[in-house]
């Protein structure tokens, strides 16, 4: 499987996951002056901001250990430019999903609040 095989898979496994655990999907793929949320879902009246990473193998450590400080500035600072252009004013968090496929199966890693705007500091 190629990375981006790979990761159309991840984001179909963690929208499955998603609506299975009561998640209203909102919008996936969407960009941000800066950077793309991959999905934007909403539950009990708050927003989540979900990034999702997958991997088909642990070269270079695990979905999560690959989130650096940039990105984690990135995703706060889209997430503020989706609420600016959508006049959202509610609850709202980033997860993180992680996907590592092997064997012809996979395992999934959801994370919420994995990015809070302490990341920015």
């Amino acid at each position: 499987m190629n990375r981006i095989s790979t990761g159309r898979k991840g984001e179909l496994i963690a929208r499955k996951h998603l609506e299975a655990a009561g998640f209203e999907i909102l919008a996936t793929n969407w960009r941000g002056e800066n950077a793309e949320i991959d999905i934007i879902t909403q539950k009990d009246n708050e927003l989540v901001f979900v990034e999702v990473r997958a991997k088909s193998t642990r070269e270079f450590g695990s979905p999560a250990e690959s989130i650096t400080r940039r990105k984690r500035q990135k995703l706060i600072g889209a997430a503020e430019c989706y609420l600016a252009q959508h006049q959202v004013e509610t609850d709202w968090r980033i997860d993180f999903i992680g996907i590592e496929f092997f064997d012809g199966t996979h395992r999934l890693e959801h994370i919420p609040y994995a990015v809070t705007l302490d990341d920015l500091v």
